[in-house]
């Protein structure tokens, strides 16, 4: 038997806000939450000095010491943005959560960069100052879903996703198969992204960060021939997923429900895309939605204005959906929040659904020639009434995913 599987609750911490319509009312502002750095000045061969952090973000007082030990910031994001998905769905005292019917699946590009930083101290120099027994617990890869875990209780599988860019969107992609296939009955789902140097600096060695550092708010331009690259955010996003039957008994709201998933390797470079595999991919995700290509209204881009990924995402897009479809990037709000994006780009995908209004792509002027034939959304909101959305993210090691969202009236 195939369960239908729908999202009761959506949650995150952005560095544009923590709530729709503070968010929203960033996007209609047109205001993205890119700055310059000054501390990254101190490295003197990194060319990029902008980001996007989540500012004045303070680890709840309720949460107990117990807890919160075991947490870096990338956990305490995820957590917190778990939290708030968890109440928004109702479920937050709920006893049913912890009794093994949930599960978490969640993803980060890496564990707390501050313990990882001490451990090479350490390799370097002989010194394990500041290590400590909670160390590794905030330095692991899959620390956001164990922390998620331990901290609401849940019993349920544990899936760990840890793949870059595709972190929360893998995640999502799993809970819904986890769901539908009868394996747990509701799941936690996202991804967390915490700042720091550390990725910058490695897109920045490949040339692939946004140099415009007086200019920080005209920067990143997702699509536009005078993109210069990415610019790293912050940020964690968690959607409660639930098997319809269960929702519906409990008389919970349902924002959406999840109807495709598709994900696939390259298979061929790391780190140049491919397009051919990214339009797969896609194909993939609308068989698996049961949807011929004119079912999809609205395309939530990848795009994170980096030079060929934004080529081959456009071409791959252009050859299963056509010419007509309209797509646009919130990377151009938010910056891109790696193992975050996925979740984050999901839920507000189904916000802007179900109000039937797209926001632009921030900073797109003159849509790149090289780029695929699209209804590139820019300048103003796209007013847009459908049934079905497709949200992408193309990462690093050749990993693609596409999620399909129906809207629920």
């Amino acid at each position: 038997m195939s369960h239908r599987v729908v999202v009761t609750g959506m949650g995150g911490v952005t560095a544009l806000g923590s709530d729709w319509p503070t968010i929203a009312a960033n996007l209609h502002a047109r205001r993205n939450a890119i700055v310059r750095i000054p501390e990254w000045d101190m490295f003197e061969n990194m060319n990029t000095r902008l980001g996007a952090p989540v500012p004045d973000f303070a680890v709840p007082a309720h949460w107990p010491r117990k807890n919160t030990r075991s947490m870096g910031r990338v956990a305490q994001l995820a957590v917190r943005a778990t939290e708030l998905a968890l109440a928004e769905a109702g479920l937050n005292a709920d006893v049913t959560i912890r009794d093994g019917r949930m599960g978490v699946a969640y993803g980060s590009s890496f564990g707390s960069m501050d313990p990882i930083r001490l451990c090479g101290h350490a390799l370097s120099t002989g010194s394990t100052k500041g290590i400590t027994s909670t160390s590794y617990l905030q330095a692991m890869s899959h620390t956001t879903a164990v922390n998620i875990a331990l901290h609401f209780e849940l019993k349920g599988r544990i899936i760990p996703t840890s793949s870059a860019c595709s972190s929360a969107s893998h995640a999502i992609g799993y809970s819904y198969e986890a769901i539908r296939s009868g394996r747990q009955t509701m799941m936690v789902a996202g991804g967390s992204e915490e700042f720091t140097p550390a990725h910058a600096l490695i897109f920045d060695t490949l040339f692939a960060t946004s140099t415009q550092n007086e200019t920080p708010t005209l920067t990143p331009r997702p699509f536009d021939r005078s993109r210069d690259g990415l610019v790293v955010g912050e940020g964690a996003c968690t959607l409660v997923l639930e098997d319809r039957e269960h929702a519906l008994a409990r008389g919970a709201i349902i924002h959406a429900e999840i109807i495709g998933f598709g994900t696939n390797s390259d298979g061929a470079h790391a780190t140049q895309p491919t397009s051919a595999t990214m339009a797969r991919c896609i194909e993939m995700a609308l068989a698996d939605a049961g949807l011929s290509a004119d079912a999809i209204g609205y395309v939530s881009a990848h795009g994170t204005a980096t030079d060929r990924g934004d080529i081959a995402e456009s071409h791959a897009t252009s050859q299963v959906l056509g010419a007509a479809i309209p797509i646009s990037s919130m990377k151009s709000y938010l910056g891109h929040t790696l193992g975050a994006c996925g979740s984050i780009e999901a839920w507000w995908g189904i916000e802007m659904m179900k109000r039937g209004s797209f926001a632009p792509t921030l900073n797109l002027v003159e849509p790149d020639p090289a780029c695929g034939l699209l209804d590139y959304i820019k300048d103003e909101d796209r007013a847009i009434e459908t049934e079905h959305i497709l949200s992408n993210n193309f990462a690093f090691g050749g990993i693609n995913t596409s999620l399909v969202f129906r809207r629920v009236r």
